[in-house]
């Protein structure tokens, strides 16, 4: 599957995203612990500001005034309005840098990359999810058309690690049952999430399926949930507290 624009329209479609995709504390430990002693930070494509840190000089990059408005609902910073791919910065102006789970909808991802190591001192923070590793959830029997569409969209570890020069550490994060960061990995336990459409509209992959598509993969995720073939093949994940699938933060060293 090819996609040619991978931007999910956050001003037609996000105007509700901040309240299903928030900040997990147990996620966001790993971020400030990778954020270390940094005192000054980028955040591009900061969306509504989750991970954000609260104890550090926070700059955010944003291109969507939809998000830009929830940020101010949420008590964050104000975003300066740009994209990664040409970001209005000094080099070596930040201590730190991060992008949590944006990268997908960059253009250009390498250029953007690019950009975010060129205005950072020391280390880069790239939150996202690992295309090779998809198939490992269960939405992948029940979504598959959803799956070649996060397929398409997420660039490779490889590819970012090497256009952020290599010197990289990727640490696999694992999602906590009731985790209340709403993209689809922290529903592995309660996957009747699926079914309600603002949920849905908070995961942007969803966006590119036609609209007949998307009816028929949650009426069979439905229809099994009623029936207990879910329960019979997954239940188990109802109770498991915590699933270490595709997501990944890979932190990049000068």
């Amino acid at each position: 599957m090819k996609i040619e624009n991978p931007a999910f329209n956050y001003d037609q479609s996000g105007q509700k995203y901040a309240s299903h995709r928030q900040t997990d504390p147990r996620i966001a430990a790993y971020v400030h612990e990778a954020l270390s002693d940094a005192k000054t930070v980028l955040n591009v494509g900061a969306g509504a500001g989750s991970y954000e840190p609260t104890d550090k000089y926070v700059v955010a990059v944003e291109p969507s005034m939809v998000m830009r408005s929830q940020r101010t609902a949420n008590a964050k910073i104000p975003a300066i309005i740009g994209t990664a791919d040409a970001l209005p910065f000094d080099d070596n102006a930040f201590d730190a840098s991060m992008a949590m789970v944006t990268v997908h909808h960059w253009p250009d991802i390498n250029k953007g990359l690019k950009e975010l190591r060129r205005v950072t001192k020391n280390q880069v923070l790239i939150m996202t999810f690992d295309p090779d590793a998809l198939d490992n959830f269960w939405n992948a029997h029940y979504f598959p058309e959803l799956i070649e569409v996060e397929k398409a969209r997420y660039p490779t570890i490889d590819f970012i690690v090497n256009a952020l020069g290599g010197n990289c550490e990727v640490k696999s994060i694992p999602i906590p049952l009731d985790c209340v960061d709403g993209f689809q990995e922290a529903f592995y336990g309660r996957p009747e999430a699926f079914l309600e459409k603002e949920v849905r509209l908070s995961q942007s992959a969803w966006s590119f399926l036609k609209e007949a598509t998307e009816n028929r993969l949650v009426k069979a995720l439905a229809n099994d949930l009623q029936s207990g073939n879910w329960d019979k093949k997954y239940g188990h994940f109802r109770t498991q507290p915590s699933f270490t699938c595709a997501l990944r933060l890979i932190v990049a060293k000068p």
